[in-house]
């Protein structure tokens, strides 16, 4: 049974925007990638949600404020960075480092994320179930994803 979504930081619940530096806090503009505040909104009343990310410019506070300037910082249990957990992806303990501060059984939780080799090949192998946010249609080259989503607005569909 899941219990617990995390969700990749950039370009999957929000945009990233390459031609800002720093922290995503104090980007002149911030935004959310489509459908991920309702989704947000809806899946957070049932599943314990969760942002994780490689982002070198930002930690968790830093990552809150983001939340906040787009509104689904109410919807975050936890927000995990790769400079307070120790390791980053695709490095498999950065997922089982989520797993241990959760305090969920793998298999309770499903990593979404928008770039196969660090998001969800690793969680995979980590035990979690992945959702791979991606224009790709063909699942079948893919063969750590248990599914494809190109709209994260289906996600709430998926996962239920």
């Amino acid at each position: 049974m899941i219990k617990a979504l995390v969700f990749d930081w950039g370009d999957t619940l929000m945009r990233d925007f390459p031609e800002y530096d720093g922290p995503m806090a104090y980007w002149p503009k911030v935004e959310l990638m489509p459908n991920v505040y309702n989704s947000l909104k809806t899946l957070s009343n049932k599943y314990v949600c969760c942002a994780a990310s490689n982002a070198g410019d930002s930690d968790s506070i830093l990552m809150r404020k983001a939340f906040k300037r787009v509104g689904i910082n109410d919807f975050i249990r936890y927000a995990f960075t790769s400079k307070e957990l120790g390791f980053s992806k695709p490095d498999i303990r950065f997922f089982h480092m989520i797993v241990n501060k959760t305090g969920f059984k793998p298999d309770e939780i499903v990593m979404t994320g928008n770039d196969y080799e660090k998001d969800i090949k690793p969680a995979k192998l980590a035990g979690l179930h992945t959702i791979f946010y991606s224009k790709q249609d063909d699942q079948t080259q893919y063969e750590y994803t248990d599914y494809i989503t190109k709209d994260i607005g289906q996600l709430i569909g998926i996962i239920s």
